[in-house]
């Protein structure tokens, strides 16, 4: 309505649609789906104003601008109630973990609240149009399958009335089937959904979580943080402009996206951080050897002290500290990435994966690397996977997919949730889903009541 009347002049009368819903202290409405434009509503009768109160309803009357230039709608008839609200809404329901009120009611009460998932959408649609723009096909992958793929981590499992025999899991990661989808010559395709790990909940972490990937042919890694950086640092001039429509003063984040962004050498840089060289990672004897060395530096071990544990330990007591700004860590060790080209650091002598890690504020953002591509380098590295006790098993039919040939290929993931995070200053992982985390969602609450409870 503001873009329609906005040439209203002072004191014009005009034919005006139905608009939606009042504020407590004044009959001025907010007009659905136009955020931050809101409207008065003018009428004699004083009663009206104690009647309106968080409703839906509808007003007849003429556009209007006051002399202050306000654009104001003079009723000719009572609001008409479209649909009855039957609970008051209260004026503490702001969210946060605990709250006793259902998420509908703190949007309805908590414009920072309702703004954060609005950011949501806006970081969602970014990311897609930034890969549309550019010639990727968007696809649908499956999300339960006889093999959760991708990433080694415990998997969600379930069973179909189908065949009930058959174990089938949650997808962990939509990777495999998507470069499925290069080998059969599609170059650039790329997937925004979610994903599951039947791990642990905290503020960064639940367990239904949403990402992107994307997988473009004949990309290298170079090619890949250059992408990283142009869509980030375009993503974070949209989204400021974005919030300043917003009525509840989302503050942007104090990160300079500016490119290109700092690189940090995995090895050589923990070996400088701890004032030694780490031993040949290939040789049978390199987890004791890391453990003496943990020994030496009064670090704790990682339950479970396998090799990728103990490398992605130093990695973030040295490494991930440093990364406020974006930074990207560049050649971890071959153990951390079982699914990347891998190669021989020409500094350090060492077997090294063709990856980088984004780090902003110490927190992981993107992962990408180049693929492995020989399906006997990829069942070598899947089964020093289950060698080194991690989670997962070997996909097979992945395996067979390779033996047609996948081109070169960069790969690229990034967790969305946590984007959403950054760029609305969220404290915790459920402040950017509509429903909260798993906790949220599977918790009863009890507070409100029913109207029957209530009478």
């Amino acid at each position: 309505m503001a873009r329609k009347y906005r040439s209203c002049a002072t004191s014009a009368l005009l034919p005006m649609p139905p608009l939606r819903r009042s504020s407590r202290s004044s009959i001025v409405f907010s007009v659905g789906g136009m955020p931050s434009v809101c409207i008065q509503y003018t009428s004699k009768k004083a009663r009206v104003r104690h009647k309106l109160n968080k409703i839906n309803a509808a007003v007849t009357g003429r556009p209007h601008r006051t002399g202050r230039g306000e654009l104001t709608v003079l009723a000719t008839e009572l609001p008409k109630l479209l649909s009855p609200s039957l609970h008051d809404v209260p004026v503490d329901a702001h969210e946060h973990e605990n709250s006793p009120y259902p998420r509908h009611v703190q949007f309805l009460a908590d414009p920072r609240t309702a703004d954060t998932l609005k950011v949501r959408s806006a970081v969602i649609q970014y990311i897609r149009q930034f890969f549309l723009d550019r010639s990727f096909i968007e696809v649908n992958t499956p999300i339960i399958a006889g093999e959760a793929g991708g990433a080694a981590a415990r998997p969600f499992h379930t069973s179909a009335t189908e065949f009930p025999e058959k174990q089938l899991s949650l997808r962990i990661a939509p990777e495999l089937w998507l470069k499925r989808l290069v080998v059969g010559g599609f170059d650039k395709v790329f997937e925004i959904g979610p994903s599951f790990r039947n791990e642990g909940l905290d503020k960064t972490h639940n367990p239904e979580f949403t990402t992107c990937e994307f997988y473009h042919a004949y990309a290298n890694l170079e090619e890949l943080m250059s992408m990283t950086e142009e869509l980030l640092s375009g993503m974070a001039s949209h989204i400021r402009q974005f919030k300043e429509n917003l009525q509840s003063g989302l503050k942007d984040p104090e990160v300079d996206f500016s490119t290109p962004f700092r690189r940090i050498d995995f090895i050589p840089a923990i070996e400088e951080a701890i004032g030694r060289g780490l031993p040949d990672l290939t040789t049978p004897d390199a987890v004791e050897e890391l453990k003496r060395l943990f020994e030496d530096l009064s670090l704790p071990l990682p339950d479970q002290p396998s090799l990728p544990r103990l490398m992605d330990k130093l990695c973030a007591t040295y490494l991930e500290p440093q990364c406020q700004s974006p930074t990207f860590i560049v050649n971890p060790p071959e153990c951390l990435s079982p699914l990347s080209k891998s190669f021989t650091h020409s500094s350090c002598n060492q077997r090294v994966a063709a990856r980088c890690e984004l780090f902003i504020q110490g927190r992981e953002y993107v992962n990408a690397y180049e693929e492995e591509n020989s399906p006997f380098e990829q069942r070598r590295k899947f089964q020093e996977q289950l060698l080194y006790n991690e989670a997962g098993e070997i996909d097979e039919n992945y395996l067979q997919a390779l033996e047609w040939g996948l081109p070169p290929t960069g790969g690229w993931g990034c967790g969305i949730d946590r984007l959403c995070m950054l760029f609305t200053n969220a404290k915790r992982i459920s402040d950017v889903l509509p429903f909260g985390n798993l906790r949220a969602v599977t918790r009863r609450v009890e507070s409100a009541g029913s109207v029957d409870e209530k009478e």
